[in-house]
């Protein structure tokens, strides 16, 4: 049997990992929802592991009303209780309100700039920066672009973007290219 060699933060036994890492992971993202969904997702992970985020996923987009940022934005009192009793996401009172005040100044970035992809990209200048780690005791936790992502997103009023979840995101959406040298995705042509 012919093993593809994948990054290894990859399990080897774990199918929902495997297909984030090999369709998602690192593949160029533009769509303004699915950037604002990341952007939660990746601030909803601090403090945990990234699996028990992608398990929760579908329980994500169904809880809220799959990333719409326009009716996120909305959310009273009630809604916010409500999620909070959800156990389908992490149940945790300060991300899930900076949820819906990201949400708010997600809509302020779109309204001013034309669209939350192209204020985001415009941190690695447009396009993905491809970088050659052969291990992964190389790849950064951070980088200048994600320290002035970070800052960028807080004078704006984001929570749960410090430098660190931004490079996180800067990696899955695609606007760097950190699959290892010797993972079959790092030589993959890019969406």
């Amino acid at each position: 049997m012919n093993k593809q060699c994948r990054c290894s933060w990859v399990p080897a036994d774990d199918p929902l990992y495997i297909a984030y890492h090999d369709n998602e992971w690192g593949v160029p993202e533009y769509d303004d929802r699915r950037l604002f969904e990341m952007l939660i997702l990746e601030g909803a992970q601090a403090g945990l592991s990234w699996i028990t985020i992608l398990r929760k996923r579908e329980n994500y987009r169904r809880a809220f009303d799959g990333f719409d940022a326009e009716k996120i934005a909305r959310y009273g009192t009630q809604k916010i209780a409500s999620l909070l009793n959800d156990p389908g996401i992490v149940r945790n009172r300060l991300k899930v309100n900076a949820a819906v005040g990201n949400a708010r100044a997600c809509l302020d970035i779109q309204d001013e700039f034309g669209g939350l992809s192209d204020y985001l990209w415009q941190f690695v200048g447009g396009e993905p920066k491809v970088n050659a780690w052969k291990t992964l005791g190389e790849v950064p936790a951070s980088t200048p672009e994600s320290d002035a992502m970070s800052r960028a997103l807080k004078k704006r009023g984001f929570k749960f973007v410090g430098s660190t979840i931004c490079y996180a995101f800067m990696q899955a959406v695609g606007m760097v290219n950190d699959h290892t040298t010797d993972c079959f995705r790092h030589r993959m042509k890019r969406k």
